[in-house]
């Protein structure tokens, strides 16, 4: 089917049948029946995190894979088991209430948007969808049937990306003009597409792993379970796998709607896999919280970032090791010094607000907040102090096995009717659009590429074709 049919088929579809939040949760009653689509690996966690909820039934698990499939279903043996997600909502879609999907990125919207035509709420992995198009209709749909969504950066909801959201927000380094983010980690893959084909793993269903995606042989090594990330046809690169962890709370923190330009300075595509450096340089409207302009450049892969001014921190400049990383952590849980640890070298990955007042270092994870002025560290417990009270923030919290759930359980509390997501699919669409933006950049490396946030186009026409792409019947 080709994607715009299918498309066209969800928007039809989201036509009938529209209850409200709570509304739905009344009819749901007490308990939540969840069905799971992906069950390996990061969706072997959302699964754990999702039942750990006291109000949670898990009904149904699927998978491509039987050792994942088997390894989920011994946890939850009361669940029907299944290889197709499209049977499995076919089959039980009366008795499911929600759907998690934790698949690869080229398989979230089309098992999203089945789900959502059936008006079921979805909890999904980021980034919300593989191209924009998918991600612009899953905001329609998600708008038009009122449904409970959430994308899965578990991080949103942690303390310290809440705090240093209020922090930006009430002033405390100004109106920010630049924001600089990077991670070291590479999904990206400079190398030749394979030759040949190996045998599929018994345990595999290769073309139900691909999906909607084009036919492909099987190799062994580049797909499944652990590489996909890095290809073109199934992943979005670094940008969307730890970008959109660290995006997340300098795009929500400064309430950015998606950009003006872009460009990413990278290598020549090769058909296959994502470069494995990228900097990618946005250029944003200004918000109530910046500057009438915001420049945002994101760096990723090995060596990343280089040496900037807007990075040199008091003491040194660089990139901290692990070691470090893990003793600032530490350092901050026992003294909450108000952001005083951590001098000379950078985090692992991280974020840097600069603002008329001065910078504020994020790093990436579980670490306080860092104020700079004038190449000195300013003590900000005051501020802090201020904002947790205002917010009810509690006390930091350093454990990531109590803060990990609390994102998923969101969801099922909004499924059930208590509160709302703090990353529906109205806002997180605008935030996997700006990434895909970015990740789109690198085809036409050192080129800046004008985006029409109405029309949906780029003004360079060539771009444009990768905005989608035809769905494979299978």
């Amino acid at each position: 089917m080709n994607k715009r049919e299918f498309l066209k088929s969800a928007a039809a579809v989201s036509s009938f049948a529209l209850l409200p939040n709570a509304a739905w949760a009344f009819q749901s009653g007490k308990r939540l029946r969840t069905a799971h689509i992906g069950v390996g690996n990061m969706g072997g966690e959302d699964l754990k995190a999702i039942s750990s909820h006291k109000s949670v039934d898990v009904v149904a698990l699927c998978d491509v894979d039987s050792i994942n499939l088997a390894k989920a279903h011994k946890l939850h043996p009361g669940a029907r088991v299944f290889f197709d997600y499209r049977t499995m909502l076919d089959e039980m879609g009366e008795n499911i209430d929600a759907v998690i999907v934790s698949t690869p990125d080229h398989t979230h919207a089309p098992a999203s948007l089945k789900a959502m035509q059936m008006n079921k709420p979805v909890y999904c992995q980021k980034p919300l969808t593989h191209y924009v198009e998918e991600s612009r209709e899953m905001m329609k749909v998600a708008k038009e049937k009122n449904l409970v969504t959430q994308m899965g950066i578990q991080v949103h909801s942690f303390y310290d990306y809440r705090l240093a959201t209020l922090l930006i927000q009430s002033g405390i380094i100004g109106k920010v003009h630049t924001v600089r983010a990077w991670s070291p980690k590479s999904w990206g893959y400079n190398g030749e597409a394979p030759e040949g084909e190996d045998p599929v793993p018994a345990q595999l269903d290769w073309n139900l792993w691909l999906g909607t995606s084009k036919e492909r042989p099987y190799k062994d090594g580049y797909y499944h379970p652990g590489n996909w990330r890095k290809l073109l046809d199934y992943g979005c690169g670094t940008l969307g796998d730890m970008g959109v962890h660290i995006f997340d709370t300098p795009y929500n923190a400064l309430n950015l709607d998606v950009p003006m330009t872009v460009k990413n300075e990278c290598r020549e595509p090769n058909g296959f896999g994502y470069p494995e450096n990228n900097t990618v340089t946005y250029e944003f409207p200004g918000t109530e919280y910046t500057a009438k302009n915001l420049k945002w450049v994101w760096y990723d892969g090995p060596g990343m970032p280089p040496e900037h001014e807007d990075l040199i921190l008091p003491g040194g400049k660089g990139s901290a090791s692990k070691k470090q990383q893990k003793d600032e952590s530490v350092k901050d849980k026992i003294s909450l010094d108000a952001g005083m640890a951590g001098a000379g070298e950078l985090p692992d990955q991280g974020a840097m607000f600069i603002g008329k007042k001065g910078r504020l270092l994020l790093p990436h994870f579980m670490q306080l907040p860092k104020k700079i002025v004038k190449g000195k560290y300013v003590d900000i417990s005051k501020e802090i102090a201020e904002v947790s009270k205002a917010n009810n923030l509690g006390e930091p919290i350093r454990n990531y096995e109590s803060e990990g759930p609390k994102h998923y359980h969101q969801f099922i509390d909004a499924c059930l009717g208590k509160g709302q997501t703090t990353a529906p699919f109205s806002y997180a669409g605008r935030l996997t659009e700006t990434i895909l933006l970015g990740v789109i950049a690198g085809r036409f490396p050192n080129q800046t590429l004008h985006w029409d946030a109405e029309s949906a186009k780029f003004a360079e026409n060539e771009a444009n074709q990768y905005l989608g792409g035809d769905y494979r019947d299978f």
